[in-house]
């Protein structure tokens, strides 16, 4: 196998890591904020009537 196409094999290979890797992290931090905000919701919910008024 020729030396500049290993190494073009290789670049291709670490750069498709990298964007899996991040994609991953992004994952994993998309996911804990959605979970944090679902908490939030869940507490601010009020048992009993509803404040909305109709006229």
């Amino acid at each position: 196998m020729k030396p500049k196409f290993a190494a073009s094999v290789l670049s291709a290979l670490l750069y498709a890591q990298g964007l899996l890797g991040f994609a991953a992290l992004a994952t994993v931090l998309l996911k804990d904020r959605v979970q944090a905000n679902e908490l939030v919701v869940a507490s601010d919910m009020h048992s009993g009537p509803s404040l909305l008024v109709v006229r």
